[in-house]
């Protein structure tokens, strides 16, 4: 059955924040509510801000992630900093898994498929801390390089995240906002004639440029000072977490809770009723039996129920 549903879905949010080095990224995030972060670089040893000590392993970020998208009230604001150190855990673990020297001896490229695949698993995970309610920021470094297009003539440089090709796409469809942050400088002319760059304003770029990639969902300026003041208003409801629709089974233990009865009785009655054979688990019932005939007819079943214990005392 289809479930169709109209309106905006209020929850948590998905940024990632990439720039130059020494722009502020880690400062920048620990003005989101109530940051909670896993350091993976120890970029947040001068900061007072709520950490996790950096992960020694990849399987051990995997886990941080996962006990905090199960503690309800552990923060508003899960900040990995950063992406590009978390990919290095990614490689060492896809290395020792396959037992190779590097990412490159896999050969034909596919040790950055399998790379690609792993940190899918990421990025499964922290959909589950947005599901719990908490927003998800990630950090990354970013990169120039020397970018030309097949159609064009001619190249210039690119700002991209410091990631592999396989990992850094993945990354940019997750999120709902990718911002770019760099200083924005300004060439003037000098009374000699000369050129000389001036300023160094700070700024984030929310959408894309010829010269760096940048996204939002929510009709931000292309161009704002780097301050989470500009971005407060996306984020002064508190999201509820998502709703987890609970499966056939667990609804029938549920109903099974309340008048005490065992696996062996419900087993009985749809033995009698000829659905099933007596020693068939409850588990293997399929969730269109559970849900259309247990489930249904639970009231008359609990008369059967209490009816056999009745004759069996």
């Amino acid at each position: 059955m289809l479930n169709i549903t109209t309106g905006k879905i209020d929850r948590a949010l998905k940024v990632v924040a990439y720039g130059s080095e020494g722009i502020g990224k880690t400062t920048f995030a620990a003005a989101f509510p109530e940051p909670l972060f896993i350091d993976t670089e120890g970029g947040t040893s001068h900061m007072d801000v709520r950490r996790i000590n950096r992960s020694k392993s990849w399987s051990e970020l995997l886990s941080i992630i996962g006990e905090v998208a199960a503690t309800a009230d552990v923060c508003k604001t899960l900040v990995l900093d950063t992406a590009d150190w978390a990919e290095q855990l990614c490689v060492t673990h896809v290395c020792e898994k396959y037992k190779q020297s590097s990412i490159e001896s896999f050969g034909y490229g596919k040790g950055y498929t399998y790379l690609a695949e792993e940190f899918g698993r990421l990025l499964t995970a922290l959909d589950k801390v947005i599901d719990s309610g908490k927003n998800v920021v990630i950090t990354a470094h970013a990169k120039m390089r020397k970018f030309e297009q097949p159609d064009e003539q001619g190249a210039y440089d690119r700002w991209e995240m410091k990631l592999s090709k396989q990992v850094a796409p993945l990354l940019k469809e997750w999120c709902d906002m990718l911002l770019f942050l760099n200083y924005k400088t300004y060439v003037i002319t000098t009374d000699t004639n000369s050129k000389k760059a001036q300023g160094g304003r700070r700024v984030i770029y929310t959408s894309h440029h010829p010269c760096w990639d940048a996204k939002n969902r929510h009709g931000l300026p292309e161009e704002m000072d780097l301050d989470f003041k500009n971005l407060a208003h996306l984020f002064k409801t508190n999201p509820k977490p998502a709703a987890v629709e609970q499966k056939p089974i667990d609804k029938l233990r549920s109903l099974m809770e309340k008048i005490e009865a065992t696996d062996t009785e419900v087993q009985q009655v749809v033995s009698d009723k000829g659905h099933y054979p007596a020693d068939t688990p409850i588990t293997n019932y399929s969730d269109k039996f559970i849900t259309g005939w247990l489930i249904k007819y639970w009231p008359q079943i609990t008369q059967i129920i209490c009816t056999n214990r009745m004759v069996e005392n």
